[in-house]
């Protein structure tokens, strides 16, 4: 009998000390939450972190994915909204879906460094990317009206330009320049034109600092036909001010970039050219 009550006594104290280890792991290694309360779709938040896990390396290109069912449980989620993140992932080419077999990464997307002070033809050529731009619209003047806007209430030569690699649109840019620093800008013909290179050529002015801003949203109408995307749809949103000796926020672009084929990072420093 002393025997018995031993050995309950050792599985009694095993299954303490496994569930001590348990919390304790868990406590340790909290698994990832996606927030409910986000105006970003649930789908979207979990293929932005599944993409996180395979830049980390966590899956490697040829490497099975976790099933749908596997992935609605680990994230608390219906399998729909499992499939549509996969599906997301599958467009953007990251993943690719054999039947009976599973989901398998294909490829991660090239990093582009956008955001340093290069420019963005640089920022592309650099890894070997032939970007093809188009100005959608003729440069014109007129005076800004926009809360917040650095360059409210002076008047600005805008520029919307499009960039394309491979004939599909990846980036749309709206550019706003400080008429007065850029006089007879209007009248210059843009087209094929590095607008960095432009100002630097034409205008001596090379950017000493810069403040940017990002932020996930949703392009409708005139933007969303551009970049060739379904109105909803979220893309990467940047706001850069360009600052010159003697001359703040002299220039403002708006960006909005699709991440379905490129990573676009930041890299701290480097040369505007």
């Amino acid at each position: 009998m002393a025997f018995f009550f031993w050995v309950a006594e050792a599985r009694r104290s095993r299954a303490a000390r496994q569930s001590c280890l348990d919390n304790l792991t868990t406590l340790a290694h909290p698994g990832p939450v996606l927030d409910a309360g986000s105006p970003l779709p649930l789908y979207h938040q979990l293929a932005e972190e599944l993409f996180a896990q395979i830049r980390a390396g966590q899956y490697l290109p040829g490497s099975r994915i976790p099933s749908e069912h596997s992935l609605a449980a680990s994230f608390k989620l219906g399998r729909p909204t499992v499939r549509q993140a996969t599906d997301s992932l599958i467009q953007r080419g990251v993943l690719v879906r054999r039947r009976g077999s599973g989901t398998y990464v294909r490829g991660v997307p090239t990093q582009v460094d956008l955001f340093s002070l290069a420019g963005t033809l640089v920022s592309f050529e650099a890894h070997g990317i032939a970007l093809a731009s188009e100005l959608l619209d003729k440069p014109r003047v007129e005076t800004l009206s926009e809360a917040g806007h650095p360059l409210d209430g002076r008047e600005v030569v805008r520029v919307v330009r499009l960039s394309r690699v491979d004939r599909e649109p990846v980036l749309l840019e709206e550019i706003d320049l400080e008429a007065s620093r850029f006089p007879g800008l209007v009248r210059l013909s843009l087209k094929g034109q590095s607008l960095s290179d432009l100002v630097q050529s034409r205008y001596r002015m090379r950017p000493q600092s810069a403040e940017q801003s990002f932020r996930v949203r949703t392009v409708r109408g005139e933007r969303a036909r551009a970049l060739a995307l379904p109105p909803g749809t979220a893309v990467l949103q940047v706001d850069r001010t360009l600052h010159f000796p003697l001359a703040e926020a002299a220039i403002f672009a708006r960006m909005f970039c699709r991440t379905d084929r490129f990573v676009f990072s930041q890299r701290i420093g480097g040369q505007y050219a």
